[in-house]
């Protein structure tokens, strides 16, 4: 049996890494900004990009390698680099195939961090995007297309609206277009969703949220499904299908094919020019993490449904929204998708807006206030005044972030403890 025919929970604990004889067991850390060789001739011939191996941890480290290696197998990916954050991720999947002068279509209700990169930060690099409401109709979808879009941009769930992408729909006018679907698929993870085989090309990931699961390491992640053909559209992608004179000419697509063009584009490229490299020692914490990912999820889960059935009942709730529920919009969807289960976060209102939030947060005892999310911990935030701050009503509401929205990021305590501290911190208002 092939470790490409390993079941998932299997691919937790035994993709990316195998060790040979003697050598240890766990993904070693090399901590090590450098490595050494016999001669320049052996060196130049990884500058030149013919050879594999390590010369400057800035670009790659074989800690991380492996953990990448890891994540792409969890995806169904053919390959993969680990960043210095989700933010990062975000960043470099983008700015690897477009530059000034592109466009690129994207979700509205996405992390309000990511809104920020897209909407001012990278507008500013001359990229611009169009915000499309996910429940669009395929004509107003349609229409958001331009000549110079090169990529479409989803969450599998949106952070914090916690809005079901539909990948299939999104993924099909994208291909329409000739460009790729690039999915986030940070709240769901492999283990409840795997966005290639609902048509996306690129999957990032913050590895900050579920994949460490135990606030330990700030991370990203970006997968290639190896199945977009970059060739096939040469005149939109450039950068991968013709050379790279900052490269000695190197044409990527050509080169490393589908299935590697694009991350060492990013890798040889932007991870050389812009360094946001993870640390050996986060990527080792990360793989920690990640071996008992598929234990936790479900787990995760099981005590949100308990904590959301709960607050679907209650007087003091105004409205709430989670993908598992029968009475969320996104049901279907989450179904369709996820149909072992979607994440542990939660989005709601207490009737009386901010006021009865910031009361009703004040008590929670066991959950934290935090601006993390997903993680062994259960902790509570109010997106509007926080990770959302700096949007506009009218950006919030195009996010689905209304301004009495509580997010509850449920964790892996017992579900019961959890439901009698959100019920005592209700009465409080």
């Amino acid at each position: 049996m092939s470790n490409q025919n390993w079941n998932i929970e299997t691919k937790c604990i035994q993709a990316g890494y195998t060790p040979k004889n003697g050598e240890p067991r766990m993904i070693p850390i090399i901590q090590s900004t450098t490595f050494k060789y016999d001669s320049s001739a052996e060196m130049g011939k990884l500058f030149d990009l013919e050879a594999s191996g390590y010369f400057y941890t800035r670009l790659q480290n074989p800690t991380n390698d492996h953990v990448a290696a890891k994540i792409a197998a969890l995806e169904g990916g053919t390959a993969a680099m680990l960043t210095s954050s989700g933010q990062a991720a975000s960043f470099f999947s983008i700015f690897n195939i477009c530059s000034a002068g592109d466009h690129v279509v994207s979700s509205s209700t996405i992390y309000g961090g990511t809104f920020n990169l897209f909407h001012v930060t990278m507008k500013k690099m001359g990229i611009d995007f169009t915000f499309v409401d996910p429940g669009c109709s395929d004509e107003e979808l349609e229409a958001a297309f331009r000549p110079n879009t090169k990529a479409v941009f989803g969450e599998t769930i949106a952070n914090p609206a916690l809005v079901v992408l539909d990948i299939e729909r999104f993924a099909k006018a994208a291909h329409a277009h000739g460009v790729p679907l690039i999915i986030d698929n940070t709240f769901a993870t492999p283990i409840n969703c795997r966005p290639f085989e609902w048509g996306a090309d690129i999957v990032i990931h913050s590895t900050t949220k579920y994949m460490d699961g135990h606030d330990c390491g700030v991370g990203g992640c970006i997968v290639d499904s190896g199945k977009f053909d970059w060739m096939a559209h040469a005149d939109k992608f450039p950068g991968l299908c013709t050379p790279d004179e900052s490269y000695h000419g190197i044409t990527y697509a050509e080169r490393f094919g589908k299935e590697g063009a694009y991350i060492t584009k990013a890798t040889a490229q932007l991870m050389r020019d812009l360094g946001s490299i993870p640390a050996p020692m986060n990527a080792f914490l990360l793989n920690l993490g990640l071996e008992s990912l598929h234990v936790r999820m479900p787990r995760h889960c099981e005590n949100a449904l308990k904590v959301a059935r709960f607050l679907e009942g209650h007087e003091k709730v105004a409205w709430i929204n989670y993908p598992g529920l029968e009475s969320s919009p996104y049901y279907d969807l989450a179904q369709k998708y996820m149909p072992n289960g979607t994440c542990g976060v939660i989005a709601f209102g207490v009737k009386g807006g901010r006021a009865a939030a910031e009361t009703f947060m004040s008590h929670l005892k066991l959950a934290m206030i935090a601006t993390h999310v997903a993680d062994a911990h259960t902790c509570v935030l109010h997106p509007a005044s926080s990770t959302h701050r700096q949007l506009t009503d009218e950006e919030l509401v195009a996010a689905g972030v209304s301004p009495d929205l509580v997010r509850l990021s449920v964790g892996i305590e017992n579900g019961d403890d959890i439901v009698a501290d959100v019920a005592q911190a209700l009465e409080s208002i």
